[in-house]
C-alpha cells in the first residue's frame, strides 16, 4: 500500500465509523496508508466490505465491523471486537451520518427528524460512550468528530441535520473537559461541503447559502486534516473545531 508522507500512525489502533462510504471511507483508506490497523464500522454490509477489500488489498490492514451507530449495544460489542483482535484503540473517527430531509419544519416527518438526530447526535454520544473505556486502557489517544458549517449557522429547510451537528459541536466541548485528564483529545472536523449522496441535487442550494468563493470538495480533500489531527501529541489541542471551509462559520 502506498504510505503517506507521515507515518505516526503506524502501529495505531484506529475505528472509522460510516467507513462504507465518502468522508468516512476516505479517511479509513487514508489512516490505513499511513500504517494504521483500521476498524471499520457502518450499517451497510456490503459498502463496509468493500472498504475492507480496498485497504487488504492495497496491502493495509482493515477489519470491517456492521454496526448502527444508534445501537449503542452492537457499538460496544464492535469496540470490544477491536480489543481483541487489534489489541488496542487509539483513535475513533466518527463520521457516520444522516441527512435524509430537505424540507420546512412544517412539511417535515417527525421520524425523518427523530431518525437525523438518533444517528447523527445519538450515534456519536453512543461511539464515545463505547470508545472512552477503551481508549483509556490504551492510555489515552484521540476523538475526532465530523461536524458541519450547519452546526454553527442555521439554514433554512435543515432543521434536523443542523440541530443534530449543533449538538455534537457542544458534545465535542464536554467530552474534551471530561477526558483532559485521561490525555484524550476530543476534536470536531467541520469540512464544509463535500461531493457525496449527502449533497446530491442541492449543490445549487449550497452554493447560494455558502458563497461562491466556497470549496466543494471530494472525500479525499478531508483526509490531510483528518491524518494532521491525528498525528497531534499530548498535550494538544481539545475541544477544537478544524474547518476546511473557505466562509466564517
Amino acid at each position: 500500500m502506498k504510505k503517506e508522507t507521515s507515518m505516526y500512525l503506524v502501529g495505531k489502533r484506529i475505528l472509522v465509523t460510516g467507513a462504507g462510504s465518502g468522508i468516512g471511507r476516505a479517511v479509513a483508506i487514508g489512516y490505513a496508508r499511513a500504517g494504521a490497523a483500521v476498524a471499520c464500522v457502518s450499517r451497510g454490509r456490503e459498502n463496509l466490505l468493500q472498504t475492507e477489500r480496498l485497504i487488504e488489498n492495497a496491502g493495509g490492514r482493515a477489519l470491517a465491523l456492521p454496526a448502527d451507530v444508534s445501537d449503542f449495544e452492537a457499538l460496544e460489542q464492535q469496540v470490544l471486537a477491536v480489543e481483541r483482535e487489534l489489541g488496542g484503540l487509539d483513535l475513533v473517527f466518527s463520521a457516520a451520518g444522516e441527512a435524509s430531509e430537505n424540507k420546512t419544519v412544517e412539511t417535515s416527518d417527525v421520524q425523518a427528524f427523530r431518525r437525523t438526530l438518533e444517528v447523527n447526535l445519538v450515534g456519536a454520544f453512543n461511539t464515545a460512550k463505547a470508545a472512552i473505556p477503551a481508549l483509556k486502557r490504551s492510555g489515552g489517544g484521540h476523538m475526532i468528530f465530523v461536524g458541519s458549517g450547519m452546526g454553527h449557522r442555521a439554514a433554512a429547510t435543515r432543521a434536523a441535520y443542523a440541530s443534530s451537528k449543533a449538538g455534537l459541536h457542544m458534545l465535542v466541548r464536554v467530552l474534551a473537559q471530561e477526558l483532559i485528564e485521561d490525555g484524550i483529545a476530543v476534536n470536531e472536523l467541520v469540512p464544509g461541503p463535500v461531493l457525496t449522496a449527502f449533497i446530491t441535487g442541492r449543490v445549487e442550494q449550497l452554493t447560494q447559502s455558502a458563497g461562491a468563493q466556497e470549496w466543494f470538495k471530494t472525500p479525499e480533500d478531508v483526509v490531510p486534516m483528518a491524518l494532521f489531527l491525528a498525528s497531534q501529541l499530548q498535550p494538544g489541542p481539545t475541544g477544537q473545531t478544524f474547518s476546511l471551509a473557505r466562509r466564517e462559520l
